[in-house]
């Protein structure tokens, strides 16, 4: 990937900052399969930004990290969501998301490494929210394991984004991570102001 490569993502990237309200929460739009599963997380952007920030954190740290922190992510995320459709309550998830949008955000932009219990630690308690925010808000005539099939997968893909970008940044622009991880902490900061 050459540099014009990465200033186009970056400016891509930034470009999303200024779309339209997330839409992440509260049943917006059909939740009813694996297709609304697979879509849903590409657009509320701050599961978007949560997503990719996870693997991109992984990647910069490096070693066991690029697989412990997806993987941890996700398993939380999952058992997270299945309380969450319990009907469990967990005060302050939106909070919880904005936070952990922040967090990642300067943890990269800070290139924080963590040793590894704690990297996966930090990761696995942002999921709870994430995953407890779905699980609590499906609808109840959708197909719920499909749909989560379909989140889990769109999930992965994200961190693999992050990761992916991670290795192209490490490579040809170090400096940008920082940039990056700082954008992805202001948002974080609009989402919880908004």
């Amino acid at each position: 990937m050459n540099t014009k490569m990465i200033e186009r993502l970056v400016l891509a990237s930034a470009a999303t900052l200024f779309a339209g309200s997330a839409m992440a929460h509260t049943g917006v739009g059909s939740v009813h399969g694996f297709t609304a599963g697979l879509t849903h997380p590409l657009f509320g952007l701050d599961h978007l930004t949560a997503m990719v920030a996870v693997g991109l954190w992984a990647g910069l740290v490096g070693g066991k990290a690029r697989f412990a922190y997806p993987a941890a992510f996700v398993v939380t995320m999952v058992l997270a969501g299945i309380w969450g459709m319990t009907g469990a309550a967990l005060p302050g998830v939106e909070i919880g998301i904005g936070v952990s949008v922040v967090a990642l955000g300067l943890a990269i932009a800070f290139n924080l490494t963590p040793p590894l219990a704690a990297g996966v630690a930090i990761c696995a308690a942002f999921a709870i929210f994430h995953g407890h925010a779905h699980g609590a808000e499906l609808p109840e005539d959708a197909s719920g394991l499909s749909y989560a099939a379909g989140f889990v997968v769109a999930t992965a893909a994200l961190h693999g984004v992050g990761l992916v970008l991670a290795a192209q940044i490490a490579r040809y622009a170090p400096r940008l991570a920082r940039f990056a991880g700082g954008a992805m902490a202001v948002a974080g900061i609009a989402f919880l102001a908004g």
